[in-house]
Formats: C-alpha cells, structure tokens, sequence
C-alpha cells in the first residue's frame, strides 16, 4: 500500500520488453533509504518489487498484465518517474490508500492555471472511460499521485473529470513534464471500488426481508 505522496522522482536507465516479462532498471537516492531486495516501490502509480539493489538504483520486473494496464509499454529509456516506497504501519497517511494496482489510463485534455506567483494552481482536465468511480472532492492516483477531483462531466461515451495541483506538488512530481495528450496511469480509490461492488450485489439481492432487517 502507498499514500500517493510521492518521494523523489527518478529516472528510467533501461527497459527490456520481452512476450513474458517486461525489465526494468531505474535511478534514485531517496527511496532506497532502508530499502531491501522484495519491497515495494511504486513507480508512475505501479506497485513493483524490487529485485536487485545497489547504491545508485534498482530493478524490477513487470508481467505482461502489468505491461498491458499500464503505460510502460510505452515508456523509453530517460523517462522520469513519480517514485514512492511502501507505506509504513507507524506512518501517517497524508494523502489515500493506493495500492498500486492501476485501472485504466488517462488522457490530458487540458492545462490551465488559476492565481499567480506562488499561489498558482494547476488544473487538469482528464478523460477517461469509468464506471461512476470518479467523484466531485474524491481521492484518485493519477501517475501515482494523489488528488482530489474537482469536477466530473459524464456522458455515455468517456468520462471527463479535472484536478487540482498545488505548486509543490507540481514542482515535484512528474506533472510538469505533461503536455495535452500525455496519456497517465489512473487508480480510482479503493474505498469507491469495494462500495460499488456491494452495492451491486446488495442490488441483486434485495428484498423485503432485507429491507426490514435494516430498520426500513
């Protein structure tokens, strides 16, 4: 699990993509600190595991389910990355559960900007085919990074939805490198995902019985 506060951002050294498994060899300082072979380090919103380790970096390896939800396919070699370790059970969560399991991807519609100087905020307009997961002041991981959700526009053919960046989170993260069309890994929270499974399920079941045992 990961708080979607991103650490440090590193950088992808080299990319090996094969039919079973995908490898990956990335630079960075800070997550390594306490850092051993087996943990966990989300990379862009990706929960990988660490299989070799040294001083300067660490490799990981992807499945081809992996590869397929997510957008390494198209990653190249430089490519910066939001890079965060495992949350700690004594840590303080200060942004939502992540789990590093990404949904689907995002595409950047929009770029603009509110204030000015220090107080300028970056807002992001993003589209994204859903399933009611995303919703006004609700947490969502866009590259890993967590953010609340502005607005959200439906129609029956994509969903449409913008964000919120402060200037520290833009200036370490990532996100200042996005352009319109930059495609992103999004995870919709976790909570919204197992409440809208019960939801359906009580939905299939309902009935007046049911209804009593609750009180209506």
């Amino acid at each position: 699990m990961f708080t979607g506060l991103i650490e440090e951002i590193g950088q992808l050294l080299q990319i090996q993509k094969s039919s079973s498994i995908t490898r990956v060899s990335i630079a960075a300082k800070k997550v390594l600190e306490d850092t051993k072979i087996g943990d966990s380090i989300a990379v862009n919103g990706v929960c990988l595991t660490v299989c070799k380790l040294n001083s300067t970096g660490f490799e990981a390896e992807l499945m081809p389910e992996t590869s397929a939800k997510t957008q390494f396919a198209t990653y190249t070699n430089r490519r910066t990355l939001n890079l965060e370790r495992a949350l700690r059970a004594d840590s303080r969560i200060g942004g939502h559960i992540v789990s590093g399991h990404v949904d689907t991807a995002g595409v950047i519609e929009k770029i603009s900007t509110q204030g000015q100087g220090k107080s300028q905020a970056y807002i992001l307009q993003i589209s994204v085919n859903s399933t009611g997961l995303i919703v006004p002041k609700g947490s969502i991981a866009l590259d890993g990074v967590s953010l609340t959700v502005i607005a959200v526009n439906l129609s029956s053919s994509k969903t449409s939805f913008s964000v919120g960046i402060i200037p520290h989170t833009w200036e370490n993260t990532i996100l200042q490198t996005y352009k319109v069309g930059t495609k992103v890994n999004l995870e919709f929270d976790i909570q919204g995902k197992y409440q809208l499974a019960s939801a359906k399920n009580t939905s299939q079941n309902l009935n007046l019985d049911q209804l009593k045992s609750w009180g209506y």
